[in-house]
C-alpha cells in the first residue's frame, strides 16, 4: 500500500495497525533502502512501514510487503510526533523503529522470529527493550565514499562504556536501572558529534499503551520503559547495527576532511551474526536460550 502522507495513512490505516510487531523504517536518504527493508521483513514483523520523502525510491518488488508512507521527516521532532500518534492510534501493539542502513539483531534471530522473542519478553513482564546502536563502517573510504559497505562492514569490538543516568528532578540521584551508553564512532570522533547525540542506547522496541509518549533522546515518559532490565534478573537486549553515524561523519565537510579512515586496532569485520554480537558483549540473551 502507498500513502501520500502520514496523515492520510492515519485516517485510513486499514488492518495495518491491527497486529504487531510493527517495524517503522524512517528513510533519511536512498542509501541501502532495499537491504534495510528486506532485513526487517525477514525477521518476521507483521507489518513494515517505510516513511520518508516521496523522492526516495523503493524497489517495486517490495511494495507488496511494505506500507509506503510519503513524508519528509527532516523537521526536528517530527519522528517523535509520528511515533506518538501511532502509539495513540494502536494501543497494546509492539513497535520497533530505525532508519535506513540500520539492521536489527536480537539473540538467535537467525532461527527465531521477532514475534517469538517478544512473546518471551512479554512473559517476563517487560514492555520495552533496550537496544544498542552499534556503528558499522567501510574499511576503504576511497572505495566507499559514504562509508557504507554491506559486503564487508567493520565494527568496534571494544571501547564501549556506561554512565549511571542522573535524575535532574531528584537532586541528580542515579535513576534505577538506567544508564547512558557510549562507544563506537561517536566516542572515537566525539569532537565531531554534538554532546546530546553521543549516546548509543535507544529504546527502539516498545509496547504502546494509553498515555505513553516518546521523548527526545530515544526515551519515554514512563521511566520503566527506559530501564535496561527488570529488578530481579537480566533481560534480553538487542543491537541495531547502523551505518548512520558513519554516513553523517562522511557527509559533514569538516569531519570528512579530517577523518581518513574509521578503522583502528579494535576494528573487526562484522559477520552479520547475532552470536558475534553476543560474544562481544554487545547484546544480552538474558534468560532466553
Amino acid at each position: 500500500m502507498v500513502f501520500d502522507s502520514f496523515d492520510q495513512f492515519l485516517k485510513q490505516p486499514g488492518s495495518v495497525l491491527g497486529k504487531g510487531p510493527i517495524a517503522l523504517i524512517f528513510l533519511e536518504d536512498d542509501v541501502e533502502v532495499a537491504s534495510t527493508l528486506r532485513h526487517h521483513i525477514s525477521l518476521g514483523f507483521q507489518q513494515v512501514l517505510a516513511i520518508g520523502a516521496p523522492g526516495i525510491a523503493i524497489d517495486p518488488a517490495l511494495l507488496d510487503q511494505v506500507t509506503r508512507i510519503s513524508e519528509v521527516i527532516t523537521k526536528p521532532g517530527l519522528r517523535e510526533e509520528i511515533i506518538n500518534k501511532l502509539i495513540a492510534a494502536a494501543p497494546g501493539v509492539w513497535f520497533y523503529y530505525c532508519f535506513n542502513a540500520e539492521y536489527l539483531f536480537f539473540p538467535f534471530c537467525e532461527t527465531r522470529s521477532i514475534g517469538e522473542m517478544l512473546t518471551f519478553h512479554t512473559e517476563e513482564r517487560r514492555e520495552a527493550m533496550l537496544s544498542y546502536v552499534i556503528d558499522l563502517y567501510a574499511e576503504d573510504l576511497a572505495a566507499c565514499p559514504n562509508a557504507v559497505s554491506v559486503t564487508a562492514p567493520f565494527l568496534d569490538k571494544s571501547g564501549y562504556y556506561a554512565i549511571g543516568r542522573e535524575d535532574a528532578e531528584n537532586d541528580w540521584a542515579p535513576k534505577d536501572r538506567q544508564h547512558d551508553f557510549f562507544g563506537g564512532l561517536k566516542w572515537r570522533f566525539e569532537e565531531h558529534v554534538p554532546q546530546k547525540q553521543r549516546r548509543i542506547d535507544r529504546i527502539a522496541i516498545f509496547k504502546s499503551k494509553p498515555g505513553l509518549k516518546m521523548l527526545p533522546g530515544h526515551l519515554f515518559n514512563d521511566e520503566e520503559y527506559n530501564t535496561y532490565a527488570c529488578p530481579w534478573h537480566h533481560n534480553l537486549t538487542a543491537a541495531i547495527c547502523s551505518f548512520r553515524t558513519a554516513k553523517a561523519l562522511r557527509r559533514n565537510p569538516r569531519s570528512r576532511h579530517e577523518i581518513g579512515s574509521f578503522k583502528w586496532h579494535n576494528s573487526v569485520q562484522f559477520e552479520w551474526s547475532s552470536m558475534q554480537l553476543m560474544n562481544l558483549g554487545l547484546m544480552e540473551p538474558g534468560q532466553w536460550f
